[in-house]
């Protein structure tokens, strides 16, 4: 399923991956946050609900241009560099242009993201 990560005037289009935690956090869009930086390696956003992690995976790698869902602290992570091995991630999808991700949202910024209407 294709995404808009939208930063002020900017878009950056992604997809999401056809798994329960994917779909789950698909029916909560449109959604707008704010993400902040963590670890000069990834923006996150902490869900007030988690989302289901049926049939998902202990834990995956965390790659540039991932969009993650990290099940421990209940919070989106989307990776501008890679991470590696992290127990709980679980893969939710990519994004196109990752370093716009990173030129757009410094230290912290509000995006809203969405399915494109098209």
């Amino acid at each position: 399923m294709k995404i808009q990560i939208i930063i002020g005037a900017n878009t950056i289009e992604g997809m999401l991956y056809d798994n329960p935690t994917a779909r789950d956090f698909t029916a909560r869009l449109p959604m707008t946050m704010e993400l902040k930086d963590y670890a000069g390696k990834e923006k996150i956003y902490t869900f007030s609900n988690k989302l289901s992690l049926e049939k998902a995976p202990s834990g995956s790698e965390g790659m540039t241009g991932d969009i993650t869902y990290y099940a421990p602290w209940g919070n989106l992570a989307i990776f501008y560099k890679d991470h590696g091995y992290a127990s709980g991630l679980v893969p939710l999808g990519r994004i196109e242009n990752v370093s716009k991700l990173e030129e757009l949202c410094r230290a912290s910024c509000q995006v809203t993201i969405e399915q494109p209407s098209d």
